[in-house]
């Protein structure tokens, strides 16, 4: 199973949510370069990299410390955030960055995704964010009247290899993820689901790991220690 340790940018810092909330926001670091180094330092064989001013304003100048990433360590890293079109998919992919995450366009353009994935396959990923079942956009700001579960077949219609699933209320609260739905999500369509939202333990993890889940997103925990991630490699990567 894949491990994605997660590295959530805003205003150029390293941060995590609570729930998604921009107000319930902890500050872990100045610096996204030395949090990257620590998880590479550590083994981490791919990076999750989220613009949460992108995912809110849909504008963002976290370009830059994306590119630096990308290009200084040699492991591939996908990110997402505020990306809405053609040319935004473009860019970030001009950075070298391995894999493209869109979120809110797939709600509102879904036609967008279809193109997309026409053009550069597996390269596209789509995050999908729910509370009570419904899709979250904007950066989780706005609740629409889309089922995660329809979104998901949808996407999978769409050409779409992997989809990044996260349970809102579980973000960021270390209460563990949600299970049922990520399990229905994974049985429904058959394709390469990455959980994301309330990882806490290895527990969490072997339970992520049984119910099919390609791969996990782990954020919080690593952050105050409750997770150690070489280990935590050593355990569902390297067997």
């Amino acid at each position: 199973m894949q491990i994605y340790p997660a590295i959530d940018i805003k205003n150029g810092q390293c941060v995590r949510l609570k729930q998604g909330k921009f107000d319930d926001m902890t500050i872990y670091g100045d610096d996204p370069m030395e949090v990257a180094k620590r998880w590479v330092e550590s083994g981490a064989t791919f990076l999750h990299v989220v613009d949460l001013d992108g995912a809110r304003e849909g504008i963002s100048d976290n370009q830059k410390v994306i590119q630096e990433i990308v290009s200084t360590f040699s492991v591939p890293v996908q990110t997402g955030g505020g990306i809405r079109s053609m040319r935004d998919i473009e860019e970030k992919l001009s950075l070298g960055v391995s894999r493209v995450i869109l979120g809110t366009v797939a709600v509102k353009n879904p036609e967008l995704v279809r193109e997309a994935v026409k053009l550069y396959g597996d390269k596209i990923a789509v995050g999908i964010d729910a509370i009570h079942g419904r899709v979250a956009v904007q950066g989780w700001e706005e609740v629409s009247t889309v089922s995660a579960l329809d979104l998901c077949l949808k996407m999978k219609e769409y050409g779409v290899k992997t989809i990044i699933y996260t349970d809102i209320s579980k973000d960021g609260m270390m209460v563990g993820p949600n299970f049922t739905s990520t399990k229905e999500i994974i049985d429904a369509t058959g394709i390469d689901i990455i959980a994301s939202g309330g990882i806490s333990s290895m527990a969490d993890i072997e339970g992520i790991q049984a119910i099919g889940a390609h791969g996990v997103i782990i954020g919080k925990a690593l952050y105050q220690g409750a997770l150690d991630l070489k280990e935590v490699i050593q355990c569902f990567e390297k067997k």
